[in-house]
């Protein structure tokens, strides 16, 4: 599963300009994929970075 670019950056408090310069140049915080003239960002990598996927009750 997969969002767009600018969702994720959102989701990461990153700017709409700086997200774009960070995919272009391989540093954005996730993978950004790029399919055709738009990045993909993997929803589960988002996830794992925010430590959201961790057992709250361990």
């Amino acid at each position: 599963m997969t969002t767009d670019l600018m969702t994720a950056a959102r989701i990461l408090g990153i700017a709409r300009t700086t997200a774009y310069k960070l995919a272009r140049t391989g540093t954005f915080p996730v993978p950004a994929v790029r399919v055709g003239r738009s990045y993909r960002i993997p929803v589960a990598r988002v996830v794992e970075l925010l430590g959201l996927d961790k057992d709250p009750h361990a």
